[in-house]
């Protein structure tokens, strides 16, 4: 019987920490209505401490990529899991309105950014030299995984007991996965004398990259980036991309439901209902990126995924579950599909030594789409009392996003890239 190769137990180590940190995440759309019943805050102010962890995780991504060039991937998990852990027992003390900034918009928020960054693309690439577009599509998935487990359960936690039993869960769990990463999560395959999944051999990586200064690497590659048109249309699609999906519906969609009348259970499920068509969604798609024009199936991702978002207020006006199952199902396959042709397309921009680097700032864009979702969410909230007019923007704005990325410049496969650099 043939050995399991390392990289797959690199990749499942991987998937289930993108879990954990994934629910401390996507936990906040439980936690805005417990929040406002417990302190009685402010549904803007609430929604803004949120909006400053998605934008500062986002921010994050460039300089965690420099730092995963310079310390290596273990020791930034390692780091990451422990900041996530250190924000989530300051909750349980957590009074006043600026802790709640602090703890879920900076130490949260910097404690998600190596897992939710750039950590799937660079396990893919230095540990898959094959499927790599499936390791990322399995890695991204892995957010809508934890989801899909966790937020039901959290909130019948809430329902039935108070947001900090939940917040005890989510702490026992990265608890438990940061012992794992410790004793099991290497660096690079040449640590456990193996070549990356599919290689025949060995690349050389260069030494001088441990000497560079990891902000100075980020902002050298952001200079280099903004000079090539690719770059800003992929951010500018990723701005939007992040801001129909974990800014709006991932903070506001129960909140949402909530108004027009389902049990915060119910919402839960049917963002949870999501995460399974997501993880099918996102696994199919970086099966696809592998093999078709990734450009194309970022068209039809944004335009399909900016419908269904234009018809999410009429299924909750009608009040029929079967429209709302219909919903999740549709925009569950479509949530996060877009991440693997858009890492791919990055890599064969930039080349695989950049992209790492290059993808935290298109990240980035990804996640200040998100914060101005978040905070705009509740700010739209506030002012007409409904979200409906927040979910229609969103979805125009996902149609214009499909017009983005059908004009990049079609680019050459993996395996073509590849051929050409031997050549030369």
């Amino acid at each position: 019987m043939r050995r399991i190769h390392y990289s797959w137990f690199i990749l499942v180590i991987t998937f289930f920490s993108i879990i954990v940190a994934g629910i401390v995440r996507s936990s906040s759309g439980v936690f805005i209505v417990p929040l406002e019943n417990e302190f009685g805050w402010d549904r803007s102010v609430i929604s803004l401490a949120f909006a400053i962890s998605l934008f500062l995780y986002g921010l994050s991504g460039p300089f965690m990529a420099a730092l995963i060039e310079v310390f290596g991937i273990k020791k930034m998990m390692v780091l990451g899991m422990s900041t996530l852990l250190t924000g989530i027992f300051l909750t349980f003390f957590m009074k006043h309105e600026w802790q709640l900034m602090l703890i879920w918009g900076i130490i949260i928020g910097l404690g998600c950014g190596v897992f939710l960054t750039v950590l799937s693309p660079y396990v893919a690439n230095r540990w898959f030299d094959k499927r790599r577009g499936l390791a990322v599509g399995i890695l991204t998935a892995s957010t809508a995984t934890g989801q899909l487990i966790l937020l039901p359960v959290l909130a019948i936690i809430i329902e039935n007991y108070s947001f900090k039993w939940a917040i005890g869960l989510i702490m026992v769990l990265s608890f438990v996965m940061l012992i794992i990463i410790l004793l099991f999560m290497k660096n690079t395959p040449k640590e456990v004398g193996v070549l990356p999944y599919g290689a025949e051999e060995e690349i050389q990586e260069s030494a001088a990259v441990q000497k560079k200064n990891p902000i100075g690497m980020a902002f050298r590659s952001l200079n280099e980036a903004v000079r090539v048109k690719e770059f800003w249309l992929l951010a500018g699609s990723f701005f939007i991309c992040g801001l129909s999906t974990n800014g709006l519906i991932g903070t506001h969609f129960i909140s949402y439901c909530i108004s027009f009348g389902l049990p915060v259970v119910t919402a839960a499920s049917l963002l949870s209902f999501m995460g399974i068509f997501d993880l099918i969604g996102t696994t199919v798609s970086g099966w696809l990126s592998d093999r078709f024009d990734n450009r194309w199936l970022l068209f039809w991702y944004y335009g399909l995924r900016g419908a269904s978002l234009v018809l999410l207020p009429f299924a909750l006006k009608e009040g029929t579950i079967t429209l709302l199952i219909i919903f999740s199902v549709f925009y569950g396959l479509d949530w996060i599909a877009t991440v693997p042709p858009t890492i791919s397309i990055s890599r064969q921009v930039f080349g695989v030594e950049k992209s790492g680097i290059v993808y935290g700032w298109i990240f980035s864009s990804h996640q200040a789409g998100a914060a101005v979702a978040a905070y705009g969410g509740g700010l739209i909230f506030k002012i007409f009392n409904s979200y409906t007019w927040a979910f229609f923007l969103a979805g125009i704005f996902c149609l214009l996003g499909s017009l983005f990325v059908i004009l990049i410049k079609r680019q050459k496969s993996d395996s073509v890239v590849k051929d050409d650099a031997v050549r030369l």
